[in-house]
């Protein structure tokens, strides 16, 4: 049985809408409702956010308030760290997307030498750098963060000094840049992309199931095949943004995207990653109870969460 330790990280700076910094909350408040003790059964600690900035100017249209950003996400690649050095397994909760570059700086940071494989559960690619954004929200780039990719052959923004060298901190959180490569990331259910992603996408031939593939050879076929795919990674770690689940399911994420996975695919997908000894880390993103009816997008998140923890203890 593995010891876990829960992050909350309660930043909505990289998103484009309000409200994911509440996602966390609403996530317990889930937990209360299904007269669940999960939240007393499990250690957890707070990253200290920086939401006063979103009431301030937001900086670089094209990077919105990336300083912000940065901070936040040393933040918690430093919690990271030091929860895998005490040889007890991190479940990250945030608010938008961004922040997991800081989780997995703070797991390169631990294992700067081990092979590090992505799967990234998610309805968007977030491939974006400044230079080719359409929106300017970071949620929609953190694996260029750690991909170290700029993507300048699709730029189309014109960046000032500052913006770029805070972009260039973001990349280079740990000292280490890139922290993965595109051989050892896999994309499950995304679907909404733009051109410089698909770029890239095509470009580095990424591995990716569709919600297609998920219906025709199922669950347990796609996890499996995921980390096959991965094998040579010494290490997994497992990302599930909760707009990779279809936009009719709930409205509670600022992005939601129709012909998404369903709250039972999503459970059965992740349980069955969780059985792998090589993943190190879980985090759940993007929950956004103002946007939502009755807590449903946190009670779905909530049961994933659940589904998640006891494959990880019972494995």
């Amino acid at each position: 049985m593995r010891e876990i330790k829960i992050i909350e990280v309660k930043s909505e700076l990289g998103a484009g809408t309000r409200g994911a910094s509440l996602g966390v909350d609403a996530i317990k408040i889930a937990a209360l409702d299904f007269g669940s003790r999960y939240f007393k059964k499990y250690n957890s600690v707070e990253v200290a956010n920086e939401n006063h900035l979103l009431l301030e100017a937001t900086g670089s249209q094209y990077a919105k308030r990336i300083s912000g950003v940065l901070t936040i996400a040393e933040r918690v690649a430093e919690e990271v760290a030091k929860t895998i050095n005490q040889k007890v397994f991190p479940i990250v909760l945030a608010g938008d997307h961004s922040s997991s570059a800081g989780t997995i700086s703070g797991i390169k940071k631990t294992y700067p030498k081990s092979k590090l494989g992505i799967i990234w559960i998610d309805a968007h690619a977030d491939l974006h750098s400044p230079y080719t954004t359409p929106s300017g929200n970071l949620h929609g780039m953190p694996l260029a963060m750690v991909l170290d990719e700029d993507n300048i052959e699709q730029k189309v923004n014109m960046l000032d000094q500052e913006t770029m060298n805070y972009w260039y901190q973001l990349k280079n959180i740990g000292n280490i840049a890139p922290k993965i490569t595109y051989q050892d990331l896999v994309f499950i259910s995304v679907r909404d992309t733009e051109g410089p992603e698909e770029h890239l996408i095509k470009k580095n031939n990424i591995k990716s199931f569709s919600t297609a593939d998920i219906r025709k050879r199922g669950v347990e076929k796609v996890a499996i095949e995921a980390l096959q795919y991965l094998d040579n990674c010494d290490l997994i770690y497992v990302s599930f943004d909760v707009d990779s689940m279809d936009a009719a399911i709930s409205k509670g994420t600022g992005t939601p995207v129709t012909n998404g996975i369903t709250e039972r695919e999503a459970g059965n997908l992740v349980s069955r990653l969780m059985t792998s000894d090589k993943v190190c880390c879980f985090e759940i993103v993007e929950v956004n109870p103002t946007l939502d009816k009755e807590n449903l997008m946190a009670e779905n998140a909530f049961e994933i969460l659940v589904r998640a923890t006891n494959s990880l203890i019972n494995d």
